[in-house]
């Protein structure tokens, strides 16, 4: 469980730091083009560190506990902007941070270890049909969609990944997870995610995006594992478990709309703060 919990945490610091390079390059590339940003590039690569990450903690752990903690990405990003770009943090934003680490060490300790189990009949097509639903919806979406709405969209791309890699587990090692039809939905999920949040972060501000990507990549996930994919709590710690999720979710929207959050989004890929050796750095 220690190591699942520590790959969970990597994740969420490598999320954080790729979700503020995207940021950058989706402002100075509009549209496709940021997807032939260098900065861009490097946070997707980043991106795929974290999701495997992200794969070894859903192997061992509940997807309400690897969600919740992958949400605290955002606590990297406001961070990461107070102490490389010097961005103004308010007493709010300190006590957010102290809050979602806080909540996030109680839903550590009411998930315990628990291994993947199979799902139930009809799983795997029924998330092949909603990968399908969802990818119809961010094609329509794209070209004039808000920038909330590609958020959602990204959130339940990056939701449907995650449910679909917590499914594949059950069979066994991840080679024989990665042969599986499910891995259709890992893939066609994480693309939604990933384009739908860069044309988020495009088109509106970058703390409101992460907010509703957070929250719905926390909230959908978890419920979906409780109820189809057999996740549960530890006795007795099924109140504060839930508590904690909504603290931590209810801080890191606050999060999302702190001046460093803002402060990150407008930051110039120049001078050393993005691109450069200092390497500073979304449904």
């Amino acid at each position: 469980m220690t190591a699942a919990l520590l790959a969970a945490v990597a994740a969420a610091v490598g999320y954080g730091i790729s979700t503020v390079m995207e940021a950058v390059g989706a402002r100075r590339s509009p549209g496709a083009g940021a997807l032939r940003q260098p900065l861009v590039l490097a946070a997707l690569l980043l991106d795929g560190a974290a999701w495997l990450l992200s794969l070894l903690a859903l192997d061992r752990l509940p997807l309400f506990a690897v969600q919740a903690i992958q949400a605290s990405s955002v606590v990297v990003v406001v961070v990461l902007a107070r102490f490389v770009l010097r961005a103004r943090l308010r007493r709010r934003d300190v006590a957010a941070v102290a809050v979602v680490v806080a909540a996030l060490v109680v839903v550590a300790g009411g998930s315990g270890d628990q291994p993947a189990v199979t799902p139930p009949p009809g799983f795997t097509a029924g998330m092949l049909v909603a990968a399908g639903a969802l990818l119809l919806v961010a094609v329509a979406a794209y070209a004039r969609g808000g920038s909330l709405l590609l958020a959602l969209l990204a959130g339940l791309g990056y939701s449907l990944a995650a449910v679909a890699a917590r499914g594949a587990h059950a069979s066994g090692d991840l080679l024989t997870a990665v042969r599986q039809p499910l891995v259709v939905v890992i893939v066609v999920g994480g693309a939604v995610g990933v384009v739908a949040y860069l044309r988020a972060l495009e088109r509106g501000s970058a703390g409101g995006a992460a907010a509703v990507e957070s929250v719905v990549e926390v909230l959908v996930p978890g419920a979906v594992g409780v109820a189809v994919l057999g996740d549960t709590v530890r006795h007795g710690w099924a109140v504060p478990v839930v508590l904690a999720l909504v603290v931590a979710v209810t801080a890191c929207v606050v999060l999302a709309d702190s001046p460093a959050g803002v402060a990150a989004q407008d930051a110039e890929p120049d001078a050393g703060h993005v691109g450069g050796p200092a390497r500073r750095a979304p449904g």
